[in-house]
């Protein structure tokens, strides 16, 4: 990897049709910009699990029934089995079916996802089991702390000019940019990240994801 080259934590949960809006633009980003990215999980159960009484109630139903859990453990079982470097490809399996296409949270999209990307349809198990759920805790705990409690995924973060991390939830944006377009939404949003003091630029969301 070049010296110069950028490193992109991004923190996502792959049911989260924003995130994966966002995931979309970052990844033509380092198609285009000297950036890599490593890609970590969050979760929607874990950041919302305290605020049942405050969510309507296809939410709370959700995270009562453990829905949230399936996706997140399925590709927090194959980084454990195969190291960091199956979670974007993983990630881009499972967003395509799960937002694109509109497919199911169920097992055969899982196997299907994992099927795409080499991996066993074994690992289909995990989305049932609580044996990553630790490290699916720790990994969200890592992202969400530099931003704080009030936001949700994604999470990005960058090394700043001091050495220190600069994170930030989004940016929250649809259609996703393509070509100089989203180089010049990364370049603005690295200006406004790195702005001492700078916390929040937002309006009303006008439009639903489109998926393109």
């Amino acid at each position: 990897m070049a010296q110069d080259t950028t490193t992109v934590r991004f923190w996502f949960d792959p049911i989260c049709p924003w995130a994966w809006m966002t995931s979309r633009w970052i990844t033509e980003v380092e198609r285009i910009r000297d950036i890599r990215v490593e890609w970590n999980i969050m979760s929607l159960q874990v950041l919302n699990e305290p605020k049942l009484d405050e969510l309507p109630e296809f939410y709370a139903e959700r995270i009562t029934s453990g829905a949230w859990w399936q996706p997140v453990r399925v590709i927090a079982a194959a980084r454990a089995a195969h190291g960091d470097e199956v979670v974007g490809p993983l990630y881009t399996a499972l967003g395509t079916r799960f937002h694109n296409r509109q497919e199911p949270h169920e097992r055969a999209t899982y196997e299907a996802a994992l099927a795409e990307v080499g991996l066993p349809t074994s690992l289909a198990d995990a989305a049932t089991s609580d044996a990553h759920d630790d490290e699916i805790r720790r990994s969200h705990t890592e992202g969400i702390t530099l931003v704080g409690q009030d936001v949700g995924t994604p999470v990005i973060s960058v090394t700043g000019a001091d050495g220190e991390p600069v994170a930030f939830f989004g940016p929250v944006v649809t259609p996703a940019p393509k070509g100089e377009a989203a180089g010049r939404l990364w370049d603005g949003t690295l200006l406004v990240a790195n702005t001492p003091g700078f916390f929040e630029l937002k309006r009303t969301r006008t439009q639903d994801p489109i998926f393109d």
